[in-house]
């Protein structure tokens, strides 16, 4: 399970979603050049997105196989949001 949580410069909790990334065979497919942002997550590591980023994460998301889908895209938009509306805000996609 990979979770997401938005966290300050400073490493402060910031807030966190409910749902978690299920690791599926399908992520593993999703191509480095079509989905640059989507291919840094591994199941057993952390990838961090800051401000800049997330537009770019958003237009992922948007066209996302629906076999990679499932509730945390929602709350990811959500996330996505709380780092926006912020300054020195990180979104963390924390693998076990």
């Amino acid at each position: 399970m990979i979770n997401l949580i938005v966290r300050g410069d400073n490493g402060r909790f910031v807030a966190r979603a409910e749902a978690g990334v299920e690791w599926t065979a399908g992520f593993g497919d999703l191509s480095p050049t079509e989905f640059p942002m989507l291919w840094a997550l591994t199941p057993y590591g952390d990838a961090v997105f800051n401000q800049r980023q997330i537009p770019l994460l958003l237009a992922e998301l948007d066209r996302l196989p629906r076999a990679c889908g499932g509730e945390w895209v929602q709350q990811a938009r959500e996330l996505c949001q709380v780092v926006e509306r912020g300054t020195h805000r990180y979104l963390w996609f924390v693998g076990d």
